[in-house]
């Protein structure tokens, strides 16, 4: 199931325009003006649909841990129009993902959640949409996504393998066919996407565990702090 925000890490879509005003967007490879080329009559996500060289595993894994992010929890859209407000990255959840996207020009915008999780028809009506309303939902269909709605708001939720892509927005000022192609446009970020996305991870960051010297090869693994008669 989907999960809430469990902490305040998350702008509100209210506030997202006052902060882009004055601080603009920054594009992470989600070029205004640029459509998807993913198919559009199968509702489906594309995986990996960077125009430029994977990013590197081991700098994407650096990069999102630093944030508190599963690596495999990055993902990217493109809309037309709309630029990743870079403010807005960052954890959903526990380790989720989450990312806004707006439009300068319309003043329209939706968020992206990636987190834990799966969505069926069984659960489907039972999740919130978004971040809540206490609204019922209504399902629907369509390819191997679901389009829902509740309390005005809409989204288009992608199952993954052991994670759930949300792209949502408000319904009244956020075309359907826009949160569409945006949903079939997720992928995997590339290398320029990444750098544009994340900052770097500071220097240091481990992405492997640390090896301890100063450990016994056998025993309860206490340190060996024994200094001799003189200490």
């Amino acid at each position: 199931m989907i999960r809430a925000v469990r902490a305040v890490r998350v702008l509100p879509l209210l506030f997202l325009p006052l902060l882009l005003v004055s601080c603009g967007t920054e594009d992470a490879g989600a070029g205004a003006d640029t459509g998807s080329t993913a198919d559009t009559d199968t509702g489906t996500a594309g995986a990996d649909k960077g125009t430029g060289s994977s990013a590197d595993p081991a700098e994407l894994a650096a990069r999102a841990g630093a944030l508190g992010i599963a690596p495999e929890f990055v993902y990217v859209t493109e809309a037309p129009g709309f630029a990743v407000a870079q403010q807005s990255v960052g954890v959903f959840g526990g380790d989720g993902f989450h990312a806004a996207y707006f439009s300068q020009k319309t003043h329209a915008q939706f968020e992206l959640f990636v987190d834990r999780g799966t969505l069926t028809a069984e659960n489907c009506p039972k999740t919130q949409v978004g971040q809540g309303s206490g609204e019922s939902v209504a399902c629907e269909r369509d390819g191997d996504a679901w389009y829902r709605k509740a309390g005005g708001q809409h989204e288009y939720a992608l199952p993954r393998d052991g994670h759930v892509i949300r792209l949502v927005g408000d319904a009244n000022r956020l075309d359907r066919a826009v949160l569409r192609e945006a949903a079939e446009a997720t992928h995997h970020p590339d290398a320029a996407e990444l750098t544009a996305l994340l900052p770097p991870a500071p220097e240091g960051t481990a992405t492997e565990p640390v090896e301890r010297g100063d450990l016994p090869p056998v025993g309860d693994g206490a340190p060996n702090n024994e200094v001799g008669a003189s200490g």
